[in-house]
């Protein structure tokens, strides 16, 4: 009989092969598995009180439960647009509530837009959208100081930059002198124009798209730039079935012009806060360390990832085991979170490129030869 290893628990599932292409769950952690295929939906609880040890009455819940209901009504929501691409939009929410930046890069046309209007939506934040052009100053994204020729003062314009929710569409666009007035903002939450600091408005989040297809006219995000982004990810092509539903989705009008916010934006300041102090075993806390690291000790690589990523991968397996309900962080949140946090920040050297090695490869072959630690 054929088998299939859970994407979570690394459980191997035995299955009859009429049941090939259906949905299961894990009998090990209860993490929906597609039979015969590497897709995987990850399973949010519903958050349950906990009784506390004074009579039996019930006490608040753990942080992860808490927060697991919130990214459970996102989630739902979210779905309403965006079709088949659960596990994608986990992790843009991992980030969103780790206080870090998404970097979309995929071909045109697989709702890279889409999925950041239908987030911004669902939580009812101010949202802003750039398209990048080659033409686009620094100015046009911050802001400027314009003279009022009525009280013959300099008054300051606020940018798209000053939203809650910003998109940066076709990042690659646009020239570096542009690119870099993204970086104050996405490290301080704040940005400096003629002198005076303003301050962003939290919960802060940016995400950026790139197309990789067509280069001409491109400048390429340097390694600095994307060293700021949480995660790169790439959304792909949607399954038959998913795009035939997409498909009716959008016959009659787009659901996103009816898409109402699902929470509030204290609860999602809430959830930022609560995901820093989800317990992580230091052993878990060295895993993180020992596979930053040796991205820079590995013979295909030239540059390795910096101690920023090791934060980056250390506060989005906070986040990710809080979505998934969970109190602590396991290697396993560490594993699943790897490649989108340690992939862009991997500079493969010129030679190992021409044999087609990737950062992807160099990230698998991290993963597999660190040890992982076991937790008592």
């Amino acid at each position: 009989m054929p088998r299939v290893s859970c994407t979570h628990c690394g459980r191997s599932i035995e299955f009859p092969e009429e049941l090939t292409g259906r949905e299961s769950a894990c009998p090990g952690c209860g993490t929906v598995v597609k039979l015969g295929g590497g897709a995987f939906r990850v399973r949010i609880p519903e958050a349950r009180p906990r009784a506390s040890g004074t009579g039996g009455a019930l006490g608040p819940a753990p942080a992860g439960t808490a927060i697991s209901g919130v990214a459970g009504r996102l989630l739902e929501n979210i779905e309403k647009v965006i079709v088949g691409k659960r596990s994608s939009v986990v992790l843009v929410l991992a980030a969103y509530l780790s206080e870090g930046h998404v970097l979309l890069e995929d071909v045109p046309g697989v709702a890279k837009t889409m999925l950041a209007r239908a987030i911004a939506k669902s939580v009812g934040g101010s949202f802003k959208r750039i398209q990048c052009t080659p033409d686009l100053l620094p100015n046009d994204v911050t802001g400027a100081s314009i003279f009022n020729p009525k009280t013959t003062e300099f008054e300051f314009r606020s940018g798209p930059l000053f939203a809650q929710f910003v998109l940066a569409d076709e990042i690659n666009r646009t020239t570096p002198r542009t690119q870099s007035a993204l970086l104050e903002a996405m490290s301080e939450r704040q940005v400096t124009i003629d002198g005076a600091c303003y301050e962003l408005e939290r919960p802060f989040f940016i995400i950026a798209t790139q197309n990789p297809v067509d280069h001409e006219g491109t400048f390429p995000l340097p390694e600095a730039q994307l060293d700021r982004f949480l995660l790169k990810l790439s959304l792909g092509y949607p399954g038959l079935e998913e795009e035939s539903r997409m498909i009716d989705l959008l016959q009659h009008e787009h659901p996103i012009e009816t898409l109402e916010a699902v929470v509030d934006l204290s609860e999602v300041l809430e959830c930022q806060k609560q995901v820093k102090r989800m317990a992580v075993d230091p052993k878990v806390r060295d895993y993180v360390v020992a596979l930053v690291r040796a991205t820079r000790e590995h013979h295909s690589v030239l540059l390795g990832a910096s101690p920023r990523a090791s934060l980056a991968l250390f506060r989005a397996s906070q986040a990710l085991a809080a979505l998934q309900g969970y109190e602590f962080v396991l290697p396993d949140h560490v594993k699943e979170m790897a490649h989108a946090v340690l992939g862009h920040r991997v500079i493969v050297r010129p030679e190992n490129r021409l044999r087609k090695v990737t950062s992807k490869t160099v990230v698998s072959e991290i993963l597999n030869q660190v040890p992982v630690p076991v937790l008592e």
